[in-house]
């Protein structure tokens, strides 16, 4: 999943995102849930809500001149 860090979020998709300069871009290693059960599900919702919750409470502390 690559996500523009101040922005919300992008899902990968087959065609090409675009990359804007001085924005920060993470890129995270999920995998994929499709055709897969709720047991094997869960944990990769539990996975992005954790990412979320640390990148929000990153972008909501203080910043360092």
């Amino acid at each position: 999943m690559r996500i523009p860090a101040a922005t919300g979020g992008l899902w990968r998709c087959a065609a090409p995102c675009p990359i804007f300069p001085g924005k920060k871009y993470l890129d995270w290693a999920l995998a994929d849930p499709a055709g897969q059960g709720i047991d094997a599900v869960r944990p990769i919702r539990d996975e992005i809500k954790t990412r979320i919750e640390a990148l929000i409470a990153e972008i909501d502390s203080p910043q360092e001149a």
